[in-house]
């Protein structure tokens, strides 16, 4: 990102403080951080530290107390619901440890779900597109399987290829090589990693994994609700490559 370049989100004094009775409990204290429209990045942080209220809040699917969120130039922590979900659908795609793919539909199914459901729409061209993202994560010949008769491997290789369905300017993916083996998980960052390199599609991805951090560009590291540190540097092999 140059020195001129607006970041594709900005995050200024983001605070999530939940209240129940008389008790306040605060979970994010004053988050700030920028990313650039094509970084590969990883947020980390131990378990209770906040990162997915954080990523709940950058996907617009929970409410800030308190902040600034702003994607593209909209500051999403000031807009209404339905503003919210026509820019998460066209902007931003998930990709969670449990795949969350619908059981009874076919893999080809399950990519087009996002741009199909809004509009009941399923034209040749979106066919056509989730077809061609299938066969982009190596699943082609199995488009017209159905869920239950794919691989934990398989289903979260749909679920990256649903991720990408509408072409969204971030995708936020929630630990998701944790459910998955070794080999498994390093070909599914191989997989994400390719695709931030050749379309670049911005992505953020929290991980508990030391291993799939250093795959990223940078990392975010959240402790308590805070920003703790943000390394810019990135790993030789990504320095290599350019």
């Amino acid at each position: 990102m140059t020195a001129t370049a607006m970041p594709l989100l900005s995050v200024k004094g983001l605070t999530k403080t939940y209240v129940q009775g008389d008790f306040v409990t605060p979970v994010l204290k004053g988050i700030d951080f920028d990313i650039a429209a094509g970084e590969f990045v990883a947020l980390q942080g131990p378990s209770g530290s906040g990162k997915s209220t954080l990523l709940s809040i950058l996907g617009t699917l929970l409410r800030p107390t308190s902040g600034r969120l702003v994607m593209k130039g909209i500051d999403l922590a000031q807009a209404d619901e339905d503003m919210l979900t026509a820019f998460r659908n066209r902007n931003i795609g998930f990709v969670f440890q449990y795949h969350h793919l619908l059981p009874d539909f076919t893999a080809i199914e399950n990519v087009m779900f996002p741009a199909a459901a809004p509009t009941g729409d399923e034209s040749p061209a979106l066919e056509d597109r989730a077809a061609m993202l299938l066969g982009r994560v190596g699943l082609g010949p199995r488009m017209h399987f159905k869920a239950t008769k794919l691989s934990g491997g398989q289903k979260q290789r749909v679920a990256v290829a649903r991720a990408l369905m509408n072409r969204p300017a971030l995708v936020l993916a929630d630990e998701p090589t944790g459910n998955l083996d070794r080999e498994t998980a390093r070909q599914v960052m191989e997989l994400l990693a390719e695709i931030n390199a050749e379309s670049g599609t911005t992505f953020l991805i929290s991980t508990h994994d030391p291993e799939i951090a250093r795959r990223c560009h940078r990392q975010i590291l959240v402790i308590d609700g805070r920003i703790e540190g943000a390394a810019t540097e990135r790993p030789f092999e990504l320095q290599a490559a350019q």
